[in-house]
């Protein structure tokens, strides 16, 4: 038997089987009924050490089947319950362990199928611009394509490169938010500043719209990662421009309590349509009043970054009409 394998009854059974030899060597020199008395309570004493010891040994070797059957990742698996003691103490924490894993399983299995997702919809938004860029590039390369055409091409071809870098910058920025490498550095930043240069990119398609801009932010600081937050409020600003009409105008207005820093964000366009207010910052979603070059992921990465800097986001339509992005920035963990 394996019980009989195990070291320890070995070294009891010499411990106790040993001596009771010499007890029964030596018994002649007793009387009979002390003899008979000392051979009944040694073999009593070790039978009954024999029997607990074999069905304490096989409850760990159930309880070692068990945990094998766990890392083979056996789902239904029964622990049974040995009670108080020290057994109890073990299968409480197989328990645990059990129950961690079958919690990492889930997210593991979550976060494989979120990759696949993700990876799919990146695919899907990548394959556009490629392939009317590779349609491009061959009108150019046929002869019958007059010179007026040429430069038509040439600055359609512009386009769709500048669209395809921002694409793949936006997604390398938000996998690397998504894996946990990004590093902030939380410095005192003037938020008036601060809100001027991320308006920097679009101020150009402003002035051919005729937009204007207003900030009200003097006096108000920041702490918060200069870079990561000129692409957060870049990218709501960029939203804003595109869904703003010609002649339109963005304000951007902020105010310092001492719990959060509060920056409203509005424009004059058509707002949100009702059913698209639960899904604005999920990613990859266009909503229907989306523009044709709208990827559906710059306000997916605006939350993701002001999330970071234990900040929240919202939007609604302003009563008044437009759009509205309220962010509030806590001063302490909430």
């Amino acid at each position: 038997m394996k019980l009989f394998n195990n070291p320890e009854i070995k070294k009891f059974l010499a411990v106790t089987v040993i001596p009771s030899l010499l007890l029964c060597l030596i018994m002649p020199f007793f009387s009979k009924i002390a003899a008979a008395c000392i051979f009944i309570v040694s073999a009593f004493l070790i039978c009954s050490f024999l029997v607990f010891t074999y069905q304490r040994y096989k409850r760990i070797s159930s309880l070692a089947q068990s945990t094998e059957k766990i890392l083979r990742g056996e789902e239904n698996i029964d622990i049974k319950s040995y009670g108080e003691g020290e057994l109890s103490i073990l299968e409480s924490d197989v328990q645990k362990m059990l129950t961690r894993l079958r919690d990492r399983k889930d997210i593991l299995e979550r976060e494989r199928t979120y990759l696949a997702d993700s990876i799919a919809d990146i695919s899907h938004q990548l394959r556009t611009p490629l392939t009317s860029i590779n349609l491009i590039i061959s009108l150019l390369q046929s002869s019958d394509v007059t010179e007026e055409r040429k430069t038509e091409l040439l600055r359609e071809l512009s386009a769709l490169i500048t669209k395809t870098e921002y694409l793949v910058s936006v997604l390398l920025k938000i996998s690397k938010i998504d894996a946990g490498t990004v590093q902030f550095e939380m410095k005192e930043a003037d938020l008036n500043k601060l809100l001027k240069k991320s308006a920097e990119p679009v101020m150009i398609p402003m002035d051919i719209k005729n937009q204007s801009l207003v900030i009200n932010a003097d006096g108000i600081t920041l702490n918060c990662d200069f870079s990561w937050c000129l692409e957060a409020f870049g990218n709501i600003l960029k939203n804003c421009a595109e869904h703003t009409p010609e002649n339109g105008a963005i304000t951007v207005s902020a105010k310092d309590t001492p719990i959060y820093t509060e920056i409203i964000i509005t424009d004059t366009g058509k707002g949100f349509d009702e059913d698209d207010l639960p899904h604005i910052f999920e990613r990859f979603y266009k909503g229907k009043n989306s523009s044709k070059e709208s990827f559906g992921i710059g306000l997916n990465l605006a939350k993701m970054i002001i999330t970071a800097h234990n900040g929240t986001i919202t939007a609604k339509n302003n009563p008044e009409g437009g759009a509205e992005f309220t962010i509030r920035f806590y001063k302490q963990v909430v």
